[in-house]
């Protein structure tokens, strides 16, 4: 019964890893006029997401239009047109 009642909780680094992430797609999404959705789709595709993921912590500190350009950056030198 206990175990039931334990509640899932992210740690800190987590949770600060998941809001940056959420953050910079949308910004991505609005730089790049596509919707959030495909923002994502694209990231994924182009390696943007496993950038992310390994770099968020560096990226977390810069200026958002610094992380946007290598995003833009890493997506391009794997394919991406946009």
């Amino acid at each position: 019964m206990e175990a039931l009642k334990e509640k899932r909780i992210l740690d800190r680094e987590t949770q600060n890893k998941v809001n940056f992430m959420t953050f910079i797609i949308a910004k991505f999404a609005r730089a790049y006029k596509m919707s959030k959705p495909d923002a994502y789709l694209y990231l994924k595709k182009y390696g943007g997401m496993d950038f992310l993921n390994e770099h968020w912590w560096t990226l977390h500190v810069e200026d958002p239009y610094w992380s946007l350009r290598e995003l833009y950056e890493v997506c391009y030198e794997n394919g991406g047109l946009k």
